[in-house]
């Protein structure tokens, strides 16, 4: 964790562990004392800390094996609310902790498995959600002091509750009852009115109103990137936000005098850097510049949206990203991506391992196949107990899609995916085992029974809601489940595999990449294996990313590529002059 002074400045780093990863919540509102998260090597069980004036630092959730996730300063700023499932490990409840001498009280006791919303600022009203499916839930209100629960969506939809208007007369959420993409509705909590306040034509993400109510702050996906409104509260009109040459503001937040912005842009091409705002004079201050200093920034790519048509006329959007030295001549090999999930979605924002592979001579089509968010409830429940086939054939389709580009090598496509997209890539190798040349597998599930079984248990609220996407492990649904797992299939595996893995994982354990490299191994055709002892679902230490993704790269070059070829060098775009090409 590291502090920068607002005006600009260099950074300065306030902690330093030598095993876990840190990661900042807030300073306290009235002095220099911050808190902070950190979980044990990303077997995601969060504990909260806090960093001292002198710099030492304590656990102020001690709770052996329990997590801890922080929910906000209260309005009078005298404590902050966290939630912990310390009292029953599948459910979380809500604490406050007053920051005078760090006593701790119970909000709200969670026996029913909801999901916590915000309280609001009078303390009197705590929204709770009721996972119905993986799209839709139930939205209720809680009354704290009579314990009356009021439910506030009237028919099922996707539901989720955003905040409370500044005065508390009410509930902003989202909703997609009635339409394809989520709309922003407030509840009236006297008169338990619904109205409509704000509609798109892509899923609205979310929406909050900032410390002393002045503005409102909506975020909305639009076509896999976010779209940021601002709108000034006194008079309905959306401020002018700064405008970055080939960059998109993709997060913001205020000062608690609410007279400066500080926001991230970036892009595909660039990670996002931290700016400072002024409202008033209208000036931005750029406090970070993370790209490498040993990366020229013209070596990046711009992807592209692009739309295929899948194998049934259905329309599949992907983000295409197309190396510099690629051309009809110079055919590249190319990469499909598949996203976590089920029903994440690949974004217009900066993947370092894509951009990474992609300077080194690889195309990559990031693929949103059916069942990805971010494109209306129908094509999210498109893939609903369906997995490990439409999906599949829409990621083959995007072979297809590639293969017919002119600077692509058709001989040389590969799958590579994490978590979900690490199944689909087992998936691709076992059940359409002469599509890919190659494939990827980074912690990804290869036994639904196992993983859906093994479902960590503070998922408990959301467990059935899983069972009734994926199946019930428990149930006939496990002759499917064991149907579709490569696990049981491993005999049909015929190309090159590797296979990246987290041994802290708690979402796809360790067992589930053991078993599939030993069973492809079986079949006498070439396996990695890279396991990191110190990382869970995804690595975000340093070392153990740039190790990660250069056996990708060595891999690849060696069994998708098979031949050498140095990355674009020295700040050169290789789209002007084929004859400098490296």
């Amino acid at each position: 964790m590291y502090t920068i002074a607002a005006q600009g400045g260099e950074m300065k780093p306030v902690t330093a562990s030598d095993s876990s990863s840190v990661f900042g919540i807030s300073y306290f509102p009235e002095d220099e004392r911050m808190l902070f998260r950190m979980d044990g090597n990303g077997d995601e069980i969060y504990h909260i800390y806090l960093r001292d004036l002198d710099g030492s630092h304590r656990d102020l959730t001690p709770y052996e094996g329990k997590r801890a996730n922080f929910y906000g300063w209260t309005k009078n700023k005298s404590s902050f609310l966290f939630s912990s499932n310390k009292r029953d490990d599948r459910y979380s409840d809500l604490y406050e902790i007053d920051i005078r001498d760090f006593s701790e009280k119970l909000v709200y006791t969670n026996e029913e498995g909801y999901f916590l919303g915000g309280l609001s600022n009078d303390k009197k009203y705590l929204t709770l959600i009721k996972p119905i499916n993986t799209n839709d839930s139930d939205l209720f209100l809680y009354d704290i002091e009579d314990k009356s629960l009021t439910k506030i969506n009237q028919n099922q939809s996707a539901n989720s509750p955003e905040d409370f208007s500044p005065d508390g007369k009410y509930v902003y959420f989202t909703t997609d009852e009635g339409g394809e993409f989520s709309r922003l509705m407030r509840y009236g909590i006297a008169d338990k009115t619904v109205e409509e306040v704000m509609q798109r034509d892509w899923d609205i993400l979310g929406s909050y109103f900032t410390e002393n109510g002045t503005y409102q702050v909506t975020y909305i996906n639009e076509d896999a990137k976010n779209v940021i409104e601002v709108m000034d509260v006194a008079n309905g009109k959306n401020i002018e936000l700064p405008a970055l040459d080939g960059m998109d503001i993709t997060n913001v937040g205020f000062s608690r005098d609410e007279k400066s912005m500080r926001f991230y842009a970036g892009g595909s091409h660039t990670p996002s850097n931290l700016y400072v705002y002024d409202l008033e004079t209208k000036e931005q201050t750029k406090l970070t510049e993370v790209l490498n200093n040993e990366i020229q920034g013209q070596d990046l790519v711009h992807a592209e949206v692009i739309r295929y048509k899948s194998f049934d006329g259905l329309e599949i959007p992907a983000i295409y990203y197309k190396p510099h030295q690629a051309t009809a001549d110079n055919k590249v090999p190319a990469l499909v991506w598949v996203h976590g999930g089920p029903g994440g979605q690949s974004r217009q924002n900066f993947n370092s391992l894509l951009q990474y592979v992609v300077n080194h001579g690889y195309a990559v089509l990031a693929v949103n196949n059916r069942g990805s968010s971010g494109y209306g409830k129908s094509f999210f429940k498109m893939d609903d107990l369906n997995h490990g086939d439409k999906d599949l054939k829409d990621c083959i389709e995007g072979k297809n899609w590639l293969a017919e580009q002119k600077e692509i090598d058709p001989d040389k496509i590969g799958i590579i995916g994490g978590s979900y997209g690490g199944y689909m890539t087992m998936a691709a190798l076992t059940y359409a085992p002469e599509e890919f040349d190659v494939g990827v597998n980074l912690f990804g599930v290869t036994n639904w029974i196992r993983t859906l079984r093994s479902i960590p248990p503070w998922w408990a609220a959301q467990k059935e809601a899983l069972y009734l996407e994926l199946g019930d492990p428990n149930s006939a649904d496990s002759v499917r489940l064991r149907a579709i797992s490569p696990l049981f299939h491993t005999d049909k595996v015929t190309k090159p595999l590797i296979v990246l893995q987290g041994a802290k994982d708690p979402r796809v354990l360790q067992v589930e990449s053991d078993e599939i490299v030993a069973g492809v191994k079986a079949n006498g055709v070439p396996v990695e294996y890279v396991l990191f002892e110190d990382e869970g679902h995804g690595f975000v230490k340093k070392e153990n990313q740039i190790k990660a993704n250069s056996k990708i790269l060595e891999f690849l070059d060696q069994y998708l590529k098979k031949e050498k070829e140095k990355p674009v060098q020295d700040g050169q775009s290789m789209t002007a002059d084929p004859e400098t090409k490296p």
